[in-house]
């Protein structure tokens, strides 16, 4: 090997030189975003059907396309609610599918099933992905202009503008108010000159037309003829003859009514701190740049701005390219500085610039390298794959300083060149580091959301190590030929004086436990268990790792049935209470619609509310004040606060609380009490906050209920009942006026004194067929019904869910607790309980983590059996992992650290290194037959590269586990969890493998 090395050097370094050129254009060019490109496998599915009642609505709609649905291909659950003429099935398949053909399946279905069902039915199939929520929003508020022109501003105007920017998927403007005309027709005057509402409708539709009546050839010429009947404004509309008089007159739409422009009825509010504003939210492409995207957004606006309305401010309400930055830049500095703590310990060690210098090289150059293949992968740079290159960097100048502090010590000892004695390190190298890229192998397997995202972070940390193994085995050699002087070896071997002292001691500690090595191999063994599992049972759990992202979602409920005016008025009592935190910076809300653009109920909807930058309170306090304010200072408000990022991957899954307990049952009454009895179970537990039931009440209906035979004696028949009934209550477009870019409705509609309040309903006059008007309560029964609770179904059986969320308590602690109040009561007969939410989600995560950590325990096992070819030497490796793993769990208890999905994947690498370090250790004695001393001498040798590969893991993970930044949170857990196991492994590599080698050997080694 060191022959191939001297005649390949210049090769070496140039494809070296090409690599890292490669990797530093990968790395200015990679897209960014804040997570890894995840395909949910979920799509959603939008049902209307009229205005249906919830059980008609089931029975004629939901249930039948679940039974089609359910026949797709791949479907794995099916989760449906349904309301009062609408409903939303959830389709979950298995991970891993091709949920783009899902999604045309069941689209096929869909239509397939669609002519069987009730007339007026629609669907909407979409996929769920993190793009479905804005990366971008923006108000725009204005003292002079209207809501209209604000609105026709965003629809017309900017809306074109920002969809044309590269990554832009879909721009939506909410809020504001769409201009349309109103012909607001008299039944009297109607009636006096013997017409009917739909006369007036036919004239309307009849008279605004414009079409082609055909060719005509003249004189060389060929012409289109066109008939143009199209009507341009409130005039118009006025002049349209409804009738001819026999005398020679006519009788026009202004003669029976009145006719002007005006708004369309809307039963939604929308605000940007406290003023009535239109919001533009925009959607990025699943393989967008967010960062080009949002400078592309804001440079577009600032090109443009000249051209605005001059009183128009425009404001962003949410920048997901902040959150990116923040996190993508915590992590790039903790790479900076924990790459800084590493060279300060290599210098320490070695006490040569020139060796320092080589990491130096080599460091960016690996990380270089490694963004080069996440490009080839189609991978961007986000919190994932850089947490996995801060993660790698411990692990990849480990190899490096392998490599050199081999080199130095055979040069401070003069018998070996460098290549010769960097070709002795080959072969325990490519075991060390294969030791560690073997235990990302089981990850591939990985699904859910720890699949979706931990395995862009073990394909990056997988690839670094590739690549620090190859340019530890081949650069580092060819560099340090050219770079290091012996004088470079001699002065790390002069450094090393203090760890002289530490090997000494290290070699009076170890002789008489070596006599002693099946007592002393059992009493730690002892202690690392009892620690262990001390901790196991008092340390706190939950799913993913919070972040600070400097906003969250407010979600608000008032009374079922309350009108919009009301629910304005308790919701403005809450924005009052915004407006006066000290750390909020600005907030958008939405009544009757979401933040991610879809219809609610009048009395429910959300507020999107970004804080100020620190320094200022963390976000857990700011969210549990503002939930004690308004529930002590608005009643009858019930909201729920939640991040924004674990709003996205809640919905994706389906469910975004924590706390789920889903009741089942047959019979709906029986349903509603257990619900109730959940409900108060719950709220005993401490810790569990915002419960809620998901049988959520619709407002109030008045419902006409018409006389099949008093109808038939006036001559009416249901359609004009109901055609007519329309018209005059909610109103009927008739046509529409093209104006500029717009399109306007012309409504057709009764004068608001008609319509005012419930009583007036019965007093509505209809037309019948030979001209008589006829008051509503002859023919119908007019009566209020109170709201019905939608309808909940999961696998075609009725369920109702009793959700909550946590505050100040671990996830693991309070299911405890919750199990405990579920087993308490006494559900009534025919209904059973089942936990779900993400508490269900984390014990799946945790299931398929223990079996990759057991399965990355036996691929390392089967390593080092093949690399030994010693089974008392594999296992005492493997119980020093073993060990190791009761450190993690004692520092993950001792540091107030949640064991999570975070930490579980560091526990898993725990293995992998500790094994690259017992496999360093190992190779330094001569097989299974090893005398006391040989061991010691061992253990001497391989002191100071145990203990830099250490201290340089720990202090590179340092940032990361002490949360420097946004994104630094994130993997905090799996950095505690990594340091903690080096903390206790490393030691245990020097102490407890050669007892426990000691004691499983066959006999006993002589002392040399």
């Amino acid at each position: 090997m060191s022959h191939w090395l001297g005649l390949q050097a210049r090769f070496i370094l140039a494809a070296f030189l090409l690599l890292s050129a490669g990797g530093a254009f990968a790395l200015t060019h990679l897209p960014v975003s804040l997570f890894p490109t995840i395909q949910f496998p979920r799509i959603a599915v939008a049902l209307e059907a009229g205005d249906r009642p919830v059980d008609q609505m089931e029975a004629t709609v939901t249930r039948p396309v679940e039974d089609a649905l359910r026949a797709v291909p791949g479907v794995r659950n099916i989760r449906s609610q349904t309301s009062r003429g609408s409903a939303e099935v959830s389709v979950t398949f298995d991970w891993g599918a091709d949920i783009v053909t899902a999604a045309l399946q069941s689209e096929s279905e869909l239509a397939r099933l669609a002519p069987s069902l009730p007339a007026g039915f629609y669907f909407n199939v979409r996929r769920m992905d993190p793009t479905i929520f804005p990366v971008m929003g923006y108000s725009l508020t204005s003292n002079t202009l209207s809501q209209v022109e604000l609105r026709t501003f965003a629809q017309y105007t900017l809306r074109p503008l920002l969809a044309a920017i590269d990554g832009v998927v879909d721009v939506s403007v909410l809020g504001g108010h769409e201009a349309e005309f109103e012909v607001l027709v008299d039944p009297a005057r109607l009636q006096a000159r013997g017409l009917s509402v739909a006369d007036v409708e036919s004239a309307i539709s009849a008279s605004n037309i414009v079409s082609a009546s055909g060719r005509l050839e003249d004189r060389s010429r060929l012409y289109l003829t066109i008939v143009d009947d199209q009507l341009s404004g409130t005039r118009d509309i006025e002049e349209i003859v409804l009738r001819s008089l026999p005398g020679g007159g006519v009788i026009n739409v202004a003669d029976v009514g009145e006719v002007a422009l005006s708004t369309t009825p809307s039963w939604t509010r929308v605000t940007a701190d406290g003023r009535s504003a239109v919001l533009v939210n925009i959607r990025q492409a699943p393989d967008a740049n967010s960062l080009a995207l949002t400078s592309g957004v804001k440079a577009a606006l600032a090109r443009e701005t000249s051209g605005f309305p001059k009183d128009l401010t425009i404001t962003p309400y949410y920048d997901q390219s902040d959150l990116v930055v923040s996190a993508a830049g915590s992590v790039r500095d903790a790479i900076l500085i924990g790459t800084l703590l590493a060279g300060l310990v290599l210098f320490l060690f070695l006490r040569s610039l020139r060796l320092v210098l080589i990491v130096a090289i080599l460091l960016p150059s690996v990380l270089a390298a490694t963004a080069l293949l996440l490009m080839a992968l189609g991978q961007s740079l986000n919190i994932m794959t850089l947490g996995g290159m801060a993660a790698a960097v411990g692990l990849i100048v480990d190899d490096i300083v392998v490599m050199l502090e081999h080199i130095a010590r055979r040069l401070s000892e003069g018998t070996k060149t460098v290549l010769d004695a960097s070709s002795e390190m080959i072969r325990p190298l490519i075991g060390s580091s294969l030791a560690t890229i073997v235990v990302f192998t089981p990850l591939a397997f990985l699904s859910g959301v720890t699949g979706g995202f931990f395995k862009a972070l073990a394909i990056t940390m997988a690839s670094s190590l590739v690549f620090s193994m190859i340019f530890a085995m081949t650069v580092v050699p060819v560099l340090a030929r050219f770079l290091t002087r012996q004088q470079d070896a001699e002065r790390a071997e002069r450094a090393g004086g203090w760890l002289d002292r530490i090997a000494n001691a290290y070699g009076v500690l170890m002789k008489p436990l070596l006599q002693h090595a099946r007592v002393a191999s059992l009493a730690l063994v002892a202690v690392a268990l009892g620690a262990g599992l001390f901790s196991s049972s008092r340390i706190a759990s939950g799913f993913m790792p919070q972040m600070d992202e400097g906003g969250f979602v407010l979600d608000y409920v008032a009374p079922a049935g309350l009108s919009l005016t009301e629910t304005d008025r308790l919701v403005t009592q809450m924005e009052a209470i915004i407006q006066s935190n000290p750390d909020v910076a600005s907030y958008s809300r939405r009544t009757g619609l979401q933040l991610g653009g879809g219809l609610t109920e009048a009395n429910e909807g959300d507020l999107f509310i970004r804080l100020k930058p620190f320094p200022r309170r963390p976000i857990e306090d700011v969210m549990a004040d503002l939930r004690r304010q308004v529930s002590e200072t608005v009643p009858g408000l019930e909201i729920e606060t939640i991040q924004l990022i674990g709003d996205v991957i809640g919905d994706l899954t389906a469910v975004p609380q924590p706390i789920e307990v889903k009741l089942f049952g047959n019979d709906a009454a029986s349903l509603s009490r257990a619900a109730d009895q959940a409900l108060a179970a719950l709220e005993t537990v401490r810790g569990v906050v915002e419960v809620r039931k998901s049988d959520r009440t619709a407002g109030d209906a008045i419902v006409i209920t018409l006389n099949r035979t008093a109808m038939a004696l006036d001559g009416l028949d249901p359609a004009s009942v109901s055609t007519q009934i329309e018209t005059l209550v909610g109103g009927r477009t008739a046509g529409t006026i093209l104006d500029g870019q717009r399109s306007l409705n012309i409504r057709l509609w009764s004068p608001e004194g008609l319509r005012q309040r419930v009583p007036q309903l019965e007093d509505l006059m209809l037309r019948a067929l030979d001209g008589h008007l006829v008051p509503v309560e002859r023919i119908a029964k007019v009566e209020i019904v109170s709201g019905q609770a939608q309808s909940s179904r999961e696998n075609l059986q009725p369920m109702t869910a009793v959700t909550g969320r946590l505050e100040g308590r671990d996830m693991g602690s309070a299911m405890v607790d919750v199990r405990k109040a579920m087993g308490s009561v006494a559900l009534p007969a025919g209904v059973r309980y089942a936990f779900g939410g993400l508490y269900a989600e984390q014990q799946k995560s945790f299931a398929d983590l223990v079996t990759v950590f057991a399965a990355a325990f036996l691929l390392s096992g089967l390593l080092l059996v093949f690399l030994f070819r010693s089974l008392a030497q594999a296992a005492s490796i493997l119980s020093v992992v073993g060990l190791s793993v009761a450190g993690v769990l004692s520092g993950l208890y001792l540091t107030g650290t949640e064991l999570n999905i975070a930490a579980m994947m560091g526990l898993t690498m725990v293995i992998g290194i500790i094994a690259e370090l017992g496999i360093f250790y190992f190779a330094e004695i001569e097989g299974d037959a090893a005398s006391h001393e040989s061991k010691i001498e061992a253990g001497k040798a391989r002191l100071r590269p145990i203990l830099m590969s250490a201290l340089i893991a720990i202090l590179a993970l340092s940032p990361l586990a002490l949360k420097l930044g946004q994104g630094s949170a994130l993997l905090a857990p799996m950095a505690t969890a990594i340091i903690s196991g080096l903390i206790i492994g490393a030691p245990l590599v020097l102490i407890a493998a050669p007892l426990i080698h000691a004691a499983l050997a066959q006999k006993s080694p002589r002392p040399a």
